[in-house]
């Protein structure tokens, strides 16, 4: 057998992948160490600081004599400069620096030397903090302490849960025997709404918020759950008609031929046959919808309103940044929570995602 050509360009899309694997997958590592740091360590040093790195530590105290001219150049442990050079650090020929800490009159001369070291201070406090809602106390480096209330995000993560399933069942449900109707059953004006369908796929949501919040309003619908999920369902259907119409299309007509043969109606060539076939499809279909909705907070906000007891989890992260922007390790710990279950959803589900993604692109 010939060897197969080498595909042009092959390295360089490796490359690129991998490039851009490693942006998103950084933030990511920080965000997660980020969540398990103590206040002091988030506010003053990078998460970075948890590798083996080179520190300078203080080994000595000097207290200037009172008399020194502070105005010239002044010698400490072997290192000279002048109060402004001291106060940003002089290394000394032996490898020590020297510091100056505090002002010109009262300050003090600290000699420092570079050591290794990893900041490996790490705990649960935060995400205790986040999840139970309970008072805590807070110590700084200098001994202050602060009492503070943790932000309880149990109830907003049930809420997402609540919002979610539906909302990813419903579009799978409905698009799965609507795609199948396109592809397998003739009535008039098939391709006309079928193209209609597919129009709606470019249609931005934003333009439909208003006209769909006005009939929720006159229906009773709006702040519940209910109004929530036809939203999702009715803007994740166009795609998801789209991709199983593609997959469903190009199933052999000899295959349901066969089974109508034998006496099988639509419901079970739609059950029996194409939705173990359509497996793929539907799987990435659900990743792609349980992303969005999970992550939204726009249709969120609209349709089920910001009341404490249904909020999402979105809604209520958006609140500690906006309550708690200094507080970094709640919002990492908060931010890691409200990752782990579409980082388990997606992981779970990616065997059939390449496939889901290309069935039905190549007709073989």
């Amino acid at each position: 057998m010939p060897a197969q050509p080498k595909r042009k360009g092959g390295w360089t899309a490796t490359a690129v992948v991998a490039v851009l694997c490693v942006l998103w997958f950084i933030p990511t590592i920080g965000l997660f160490i980020s969540s398990f740091r103590s206040p002091d360590d988030v506010r003053d040093s990078g998460w970075w600081t948890v590798l083996p790195h080179l520190e300078w530590q203080a080994v000595d105290k000097i207290t200037p004599d009172a008399a020194l001219d502070r105005t010239g150049t002044m010698t400490f442990a072997g290192a000279s400069g002048t109060f402004e050079e001291l106060r940003k650090g002089v290394v000394a020929p032996d490898g020590r620096r020297v510091l100056w800490v505090g002002n010109r009159r009262t300050g003090v001369v600290q000699i420092e030397q570079q050591v290794w070291t990893a900041n490996l201070n790490f705990g649960l406090s935060n995400y205790a903090n986040v999840l139970t809602g309970k008072q805590y106390e807070v110590v700084s480096a200098a001994g202050a302490k602060t009492t503070l209330r943790g932000d309880d995000l149990s109830g907003a993560f049930l809420n997402s849960l609540a919002v979610t399933l539906p909302s990813v069942v419903l579009p799978l449900l409905v698009g799965a025997f609507a795609a199948y109707g396109f592809a397998w059953i003739r009535f008039p004006g098939r391709t006309a709404i079928f193209m209609l369908v597919i129009g709606l796929i470019v249609a931005p949501l934003q333009i439909s918020l208003v006209p769909v919040l006005s009939d929720y309003v006159k229906l009773g619908l709006n702040g519940t759950y209910l109004a929530i999920w036809l939203a999702h369902a009715g803007f994740g259907l166009p795609l998801c008609i789209y991709l199983l119409y593609n997959f469903i299309a190009q199933i052999p007509r000899e295959l349901l031929e066969a089974a109508t043969v034998d006496g099988a109606s639509h419901l079970t060539i739609f059950s029996r046959v194409i939705v173990p076939l359509a497996t793929p499809v539907l799987a990435s279909y659900a990743i792609f919808q349980f992303l969005w909705v999970w992550n939204d907070y726009l249709v969120a906000l609209i349709f089920i309103g910001s009341q404490p007891n249904v909020q999402v989890l979105t809604m209520r992260l958006a609140e500690i940044i906006g309550s708690r922007g200094d507080d970094w390790h709640l919002l990492t710990a908060g931010a890691f929570i409200s990752m782990i279950l579409p980082l388990a959803v997606f992981f779970s589900l990616q065997r059939y995602f390449v496939h889901g993604l290309t069935a039905g692109a190549v007709k073989t």
